[in-house]
C-alpha cells in the first residue's frame, strides 16, 4: 500500500512505538520528516535520530526516549495540518499545547521549528503537529 502522507505515517509510527515501549522506530525520509525529527530532538522528546541510506529515498531511525522510571516522554503526538485541510497561523495565533508545556511544530519560511522558536523569530506558518 502506498503511503500518501509521510509525516502522518511518521507520527503514527512514533505513537505506536511509544505505546509498545519500543527503543527505536524506522520511518521513511523526506525533508519535512527530517525537520520534524530535528525539532523533536532539540526539544527533548526523542533521544536521537539518524539518516540511513537504503538505495531509494532513505529512512530515518529514531531512538525513543523514556523517563527515569520508564514513563513516556511523548504522551500525545497529533497531526494538525492535513493533506485535505491545511492549518496556517500567524505568530500571535500559534497554538500552545498544554498551555506551554507541549510544543507545536511549525513549518515556516525559515525552516521547520518549534512554536517557541517561531515566536522568538516572529514568524508564523503551517502548524504541522502538536506534541505533549
Amino acid at each position: 500500500m502506498a503511503v500518501q502522507d509521510l509525516t502522518a505515517d511518521m507520527l503514527t509510527r512514533i505513537r505506536n512505538a511509544v505505546r509498545n515501549r519500543e527503543k527505536s522506530v524506522v520511518v521513511l525520509s523526506n525533508k519535512l520528516n527530517r525537520g520534524v525529527a530535528s525539532v523533536l530532538k532539540d526539544e527533548g522528546y526523542i533521544a536521537d535520530f539518524e539518516n540511513v541510506a537504503d538505495g531509494r529515498q532513505g529512512i530515518i531511525r529514531i531512538n525513543l526516549k523514556y523517563g527515569a522510571r520508564g514513563e513516556n516522554i511523548i504522551n500525545e503526538i497529533r497531526r494538525v495540518s492535513k493533506t485535505g485541510c491545511r492549518s496556517y497561523s500567524a505568530v500571535g495565533d500559534l497554538p500552545r499545547p498544554l498551555q506551554g508545556l507541549g510544543i507545536s511544530i511549525v513549518s515556516t519560511s525559515r525552516g521547520i521549528m518549534s512554536d517557541r522558536k517561531a515566536r522568538e523569530m516572529r514568524v508564523g506558518g503551517e502548524v504541522v503537529a502538536t506534541v505533549c
